[in-house]
Order: structure tokens, then C-alpha cells, then sequence
């Protein structure tokens, strides 16, 4: 079946393109359609939500909250109690509690790696530099809801702002009609160890982090995954608080060569596509033989799989098997495309990574599949989308820490460079910058910066 994309025709299971130059930029192009800032429709609707829950504050978060995940809160319960906490543990099957400790232990000890220290220099002369990191105060953690509940990215937000030191962590996260958050996103957040945890969601969400409500804390910094309205929200109130990125649909990037099991590449792309219908699941390979195969592997499990519909749309919209001509040019792809999973099935996974440049997160051999690093592994599963891997890392330690530069001279020291700066400092034409310095050194030398003549240049 021809889609504009040169030579390509479709299986049952899923489209194989022989790629060319032309089919690389249909593909990269059809990809960024993805990408929450595609979407400008929704932005008005956005905006809205946040003036009006940045003027109303409390009333209208509860207005949105029940308009669109019709749940009637006020102040006395919209935040979670310890009741409630409690009931949510006896609710959850005591094993899967088990399992999300087990998981957290892997997770922490992995940001625990990730941490660094303040440091300082000196010199013999009179000088000290140095940064020192500080922990941010207070997040704002994410978690959505709606389709599904995601207690693996309540320990994926809470964990790195835990090791990082972050002083309260509040997290939010869309209640059900009847007021109640999932009983395990509930346990998970205790798990991890939220602050504070309140039951709304969507673009009025941020807006309350952002900007604060007479219930719901201001936050420095607002972390995790939404929908396009939560996406487009981030993106709104970034610069009145910080953000860690515009999230965009899940995607998956396999590399694989003849030696992969075509079983195993299928089964790892599916476990992608079945997030939503915007995600993207791509095999690139050499091999013209494991593209058929896993073709026919991917028709044979949608016909059981439970969410086979999802995946369907998926697969049609960004799904795509890619025939290149050498190892090289597929690497070259995988760089082009910058996928946020990616995972290397090849005769030399180790080697291969190595010339990878841009990946969120890479897995390495045929046992080592994605949702591994979904649940247990310890590295974080929020990573940078729609190519952004290119410039953006995985949220980390870093990302709830800043960092202040530390200077210290004294007068020897300044003294040996102090006309440097002056020097500097007049061919910006900021006088006043040079007089700073100048002033410290009064009656040593004869040169007066008040009335200076000015160089011609100035800056801009």
C-alpha cells in the first residue's frame, strides 16, 4: 500500500520502507506531527484555564476538576488525608507493594550515583571559585491518570527529588467521579515519599502549582509526563516556574541486525505502541529477512494482545520497519530520529552504542527489553521525545538542584588583573563596570575613569 513514501509496501503486520533520503525526511517530518507544540489549537483553551485559575485560584480549580473529570472537591478534600492513605493499603495486594519497593530500591540507588557536590578552588595568591548546589524547595510531581494509573512514574518523579535533598514534594494527580485517587498511585506516592498529594488534574494543575491557591502551594519547579493540555500548560507557565520538559507521546527505536529474534524485536515495539494511538514504534535493520519476520510476529500478536486496537492505530499512524542498505546508514538514522527508547539487537549491542549519539535511554541486547527500564532497572523512564534527545537527558538528580557559582579575590589577587577587567570593561563601553574596579586602586594610578573618553563601539 503506497502512503507517499517511495518504496513501501505493507504486510499484515506492519509497513516495511527501503530507505532512501526522501523516505528519511517523509518519516522525520510525519514524526514531529507528534509533538505537543503541533498543537496550537488547544493553547487558547489552555491559556484560559490558567487566567482564570491564576485570578480565581481555589474556585476555579474546582470548577475544572468538575467539568472535566466531573469530581465535586473544595478545600477540605482536595488534598489527600492519612485515611485515605491508609485505605489505599488496604486495598493494594500487600505482593505488588513488595514489587514497588523492590523497584524503588533500584531507582534510588541509581540517582544515588547521580548526585555531586559543592566544590572550591584556591590559589596561593588570595583567590577561591566554586559551585555550590542547593536543593530546590518545593516540586510540583505530575502523575497522570484517566486511562490508566501510572504508580512507576510516581517513583520515577518523588526518588531523584528525594536523593537530590528537595525540601517538600507535592504531587497531584486526576481523581475518579467519586473523589478518590487510584489506591496505587496513592501507596506508591507514600512509598516514595510525597509531602503532599492533592486530587487534580489537567492544564488547572499546573496552573495552581504556578501560580498557588488558597489549598495548593506555589512550587519552584513542575516535573512529569500529561496530555497535551498538561504538556501545553508546562510549556505556558515555564519562566514563573521551572519545568523539565514538554513531553510528547512514548516511541521506541529497535535497532537490530540478522542475528536478532524477530519475536523478541515485535513484542518490544508492541510495548510501546500500546500507550496511545500518537505513539511511535520503529524497527531499523539491515535485513530485509527479520523485517518480514517481525512483520508477521507483530500480526500474530495483535490478534491476542488486549489493547490490539490502540496498537493498531498506532502502527498505522507512526509505525514503520526500515531497510537500509548499511550498518552505518542505520545508526545514521537512529541519530536522525533521536528516538527516547532505544534498544540495540545486534552482534556488537556495546560497540554500536558507542557510535549512538542521540537516545533517552539505551538497551542493550536481546534481554534487555524496554520495560525494564519502565519498572525496575533504576534509571529514569522520563525522557526526552520527538527528537528532543538531541539536546535533552532524562530527568535526573540534576533537575531538582541549582547550582551557584562561588567568587572570592583577594587584594593581591585582584590587583595582578585588575586593569585586565578595566581594559575589558571600557571596550564594552561600560564605564561604570570599570570604575567598580578602578575605585580599589585609587591613588596608585593616575588614570580616572569619570570622565572617560568613550571608545566608539558599543554593546549590544
Amino acid at each position: 500500500v503506497s502512503r507517499g513514501l517511495g518504496d513501501v509496501y505493507k504486510r499484515q503486520g506492519m509497513r516495511i520502507v527501503k530507505l532512501t533520503k526522501e523516505t528519511t525526511e517523509n518519516i522525520l517530518e510525519n514524526m514531529l506531527k507528534r509533538s505537543p507544540t503541533q498543537y496550537g489549537t488547544y493553547e487558547a483553551s489552555v491559556q484560559e484555564i490558567i487566567e482564570n485559575v491564576k485570578t480565581r485560584k481555589d474556585a476555579a480549580v474546582f470548577e475544572y476538576t468538575e467539568k472535566f473529570d466531573h469530581a465535586v472537591l473544595d478545600a477540605s478534600t482536595v488534598e489527600v488525608t492519612q485515611e485515605e492513605i491508609d485505605e489505599a493499603y488496604n486495598i493494594v495486594d500487600p505482593e505488588l507493594i513488595g514489587v514497588i519497593r523492590r523497584s524503588m530500591k533500584n531507582i534510588r540507588e541509581f540517582h544515588e550515583k547521580q548526585k555531586q557536590n559543592s566544590w572550591f578552588t584556591s590559589t596561593e595568591n588570595g583567590t577561591m571559585l566554586g559551585q555550590k548546589l542547593t536543593a530546590l524547595n518545593r516540586v510540583g510531581v505530575y502523575v497522570p491518570g484517566g486511562k490508566a494509573a501510572y504508580p512507576s512514574s510516581v517513583l520515577m518523579n518523588i526518588l531523584p527529588a528525594k536523593v537530590a535533598g528537595v525540601k517538600e514534594i507535592c504531587m497531584t494527580t486526576p481523581c475518579g467521579r467519586d473523589g478518590k485517587v487510584n489506591p496505587v498511585v496513592l501507596a506508591a506516592a507514600k512509598e516514595a515519599g510525597a509531602d503532599r498529594v492533592f486530587k487534580i488534574g489537567g492544564a488547572q494543575a499546573i496552573a495552581a502549582f504556578a501560580y498557588g491557591t488558597e489549598s495548593i502551594p506555589k512550587v519552584d519547579k513542575i516535573v512529569g509526563p500529561g496530555n497535551i493540555y498538561v504538556a501545553l500548560a508546562k510549556k505556558a507557565v515555564y519562566g514563573n516556574v521551572s519545568i523539565d520538559s514538554i513531553a510528547g507521546p512514548s516511541e521506541i527505536l529497535v535497532l537490530a541486525d540478522e542475528t536478532a529474534n524477530p519475536r523478541f524485536v515485535a513484542a518490544d515495539l508492541l510495548s510501546q505502541a500500546e500507550h496511545d494511538e500518537l505513539a511511535s514504534a520503529i524497527l531499523i535493520t539491515t535485513s530485509q529477512e527479520l523485517a518480514e519476520k517481525v512483520s508477521e510476529e507483530v500480526d500474530g500478536f495483535l490478534k491476542v494482545l488486549s489493547r490490539s486496537d490502540i496498537i493498531s492505530k498506532s502502527l498505522d499512524n507512526f509505525g514503520y520497519i526500515l531497510v537500509t542498505d548499511s550498518h552505518q546508514e542505520a545508526i545514521d538514522t537512529v541519530d536522525a530520529i533521536a528516538p527516547e527508547h532505544l534498544e540495540i539487537v545486534t552482534k556488537n549491542p556495546f560497540e554500536d552504542m558507542m557510535k549512538v549519539h542521540n537516545a533517552g535511554a539505551i538497551f542493550l541486547g536481546e534481554n534487555s527489553s524496554e520495560p525494564l527500564g519502565d519498572y525496575f532497572a533504576g534509571p529514569n523512564h522520563i525522557l526526552p521525545t520527538n527528537g528532543t534527545a538531541k539536546f535533552f537527558s532524562p530527568l535526573s538528580v540534576d533537575d531538582f538542584v541549582k547550582k551557584s557559582s562561588i567568587i572570592y579575590y583577594s587584594r593581591e589577587a585582584l590587583s595582578e588583573i585588575h586593569e585586565d577587567i578595566e581594559s575589558f570593561a571600557k571596550s564594552e563601553s561600560l564605564t561604570a563596570h570599570a570604575n567598580s574596579i578602578a575605585v580599589r586602586f585609587e591613588g596608585e594610578e593616575s588614570v580616572s575613569y569619570t570622565h572617560l573618553t568613550l571608545p566608539t563601539t558599543s554593546r549590544v
